[in-house]
């Protein structure tokens, strides 16, 4: 009874999600059956009730996302790896590309997004007959729901490829694999549910969209056309579709409270972990124990107390342009080169800048930005080319992005930064690249642009020795297929064995 207390009281008040999740999550215990403590379908008769629901999802979500292991596949893309030896077999086997049905981090990633879905469509049917005073509230809750189905659905469909469609309360043990077309539009669905239903601004949030507002549906809408576009769909018609959305956010940022940090070195602090460049922001907090397990001493090596776990491949940071930005990716004022544990560059973005994050924490405030302004940018800028409509807003798109690479203000056009001439397509795809080095989003990039083996097959470091003079090596060489029949990671054996239709 008194863990029913404490939830009803907290959901009584107009708080951020984060003292609200946090709070229902240390109550709650996070391992717990969801099914537990579910309502039967249709029962939900008040307000309370549909929060406690939504407010289950964002718990849920923040308990899987909070370990590197939400994150496995972006150990495939080339600028980031894993240690050469320790207890990192299941990040190796991406990072090699030899990915097996065995792989335990993909089994827990499976199980824990399912779990999220089931929650969802609990919440859809039990609020299928409610009729609440307050129609606003009621929108703006069932569109969270229908974002953070899409949300999950489109994170296991950029690992996997095709996966089975769960969109009934009851569990189906044997459902097909639903093919990537129908994939996308079940995502684009909800997603266009979402854009619908939640308001322009979520109420008593100031900066970060902690809680997704119609602007967070429209830019992960556009993230989901440019994927469409590309592999495996190659449904090319989506790429003036993944411009538009990305222009009506840009164009309405001030509207969702959205615009560019001045510093992109401050994104990557304790400090500025709430901010306004943040599409989506998955929240944490490690005094009420439930701490970011991403970040912190997992990005150093045991030279520095670390736990080996995220570091960024040696060429790619050979060839890093530099600046500002290398400078607020990665912790140069480290002699990684003559490490004793594993000689990797260290991401900033992991570790913190210099006196942000204790070195020996592994627990941490660090929030995910799932999404920043910056992809919205660059998306516009890309797709705009891709779909042969390039404007002047889509230049602008890309150079503010460049503009604050180089230090400038974003905002102010530089003709020494400036473009305005050539494939702007394959500069903005380009300027992911480095934009987002760290970020685990370049392996998809690469995925939907069929750059795999173009990209893997470029690793070996050029210039970078020891203080011996020995030309540094690559840590974990590939030893799978870097071909498209190896792009998508196999569906957990486990899952298999339950239900023979996902056989690999």
């Amino acid at each position: 009874m008194m863990r029913k207390y404490k939830i009803s009281n907290l959901l009584g008040i107009g708080v951020l999600l984060m003292t609200l999740a946090f709070a229902v999550s240390s109550c709650l215990d996070l391992d717990e059956d969801p099914a537990k403590s579910r309502l039967a379908p249709g029962s939900y008769s008040n307000q309370a009730e549909l929060e406690l629901g939504v407010t289950g999802l964002y718990v849920q979500l923040e308990a899987m996302a909070r370990m590197t292991t939400f994150m496995v596949s972006g150990w495939g893309g080339d600028d980031i790896t894993t240690h050469k030896v320790s207890n990192k077999a299941d990040f190796r086997e991406y990072d090699q590309r030899s990915v097996s049905a065995l792989n335990a981090r993909s089994a827990t990633n499976w199980a824990s997004i399912y779990s999220v879905v089931r929650a969802a469509n609990n919440v859809i049917a039990n609020a299928k007959d409610l009729k609440l005073s307050d129609q606003n509230a009621q929108n703006r809750l069932m569109g969270e729901t229908y974002f953070m189905r899409a949300l999950v659905y489109m994170h296991l469909t950029r690992i996997h490829g095709r996966i089975p469609l769960q969109l009934q309360p009851e569990p189906i043990v044997d459902l097909p694999l639903a093919s990537q077309e129908e994939v996308y539009k079940q995502i684009e669905s909800d997603l266009k549910q979402a854009e619908a239903m939640l308001p322009l601004i979520y109420p008593n949030v100031s900066a970060g969209a902690p809680r997704p507002n119609q602007g967070s549906a429209k830019a992960i809408l556009a993230r989901l056309y440019l994927d469409w576009a590309g592999y495996p769909a190659k449904d090319q018609s989506k790429y003036a579709l993944a411009a538009a959305k990305a222009k009506e956010v840009i164009d309405n940022q001030k509207s969702y409270g959205f615009s560019l940090v001045t510093d992109l070195e401050s994104l990557w602090t304790i400090a500025n972990r709430f901010n306004s460049e943040s599409i989506f922001t998955i929240v944490y907090n490690q005094p009420l124990g439930v701490g970011n397990r991403k970040y912190g001493m997992l990005g150093h090596p045991s030279d520095l107390k670390g736990w080996q776990e995220t570091f960024g491949e040696i060429r790619f940071f050979e060839d890093f342009p530099a600046g500002p930005r290398k400078a607020a990716t990665y912790r140069l004022d480290y002699d990684w080169e003559n490490f004793t544990d594993q000689t990797n560059p260290v991401f900033k973005k992991i570790v913190g800048p210099k006196g942000d994050i204790p070195l020996t924490s592994f627990d941490t405030d660090r929030n995910d930005y799932y999404m920043r302004l910056a992809e919205v940018n660059l998306i516009f800028a890309e797709a705009s080319g891709r779909s042969g409509n390039v404007t002047p807003a889509a230049w602008e798109a890309l150079n503010q992005i460049r503009r604050r690479a180089a230090g400038k203000p974003f905002a102010t056009p530089d003709p020494s930064v400036d473009l305005t001439s050539g494939d702007i397509a394959e500069l903005a795809f380009t300027e992911r690249k480095w934009e987002f080095a760290g970020e685990y989003l370049r392996w998809n990039d690469l995925v939907r642009m069929e750059r795999v083996k173009e990209a893997l097959s470029q690793r070996n470091p050029r210039t970078s020795k020891n203080k011996a003079g020995e030309l540094l090596k690559v840590s974990n060489p590939i030893i799978g297929s870097l071909e498209k029949d190896n792009y998508f990671a196999p569906i957990p054996q486990n899952e298999v064995n339950l239900n023979p239709n996902l056989g690999n």
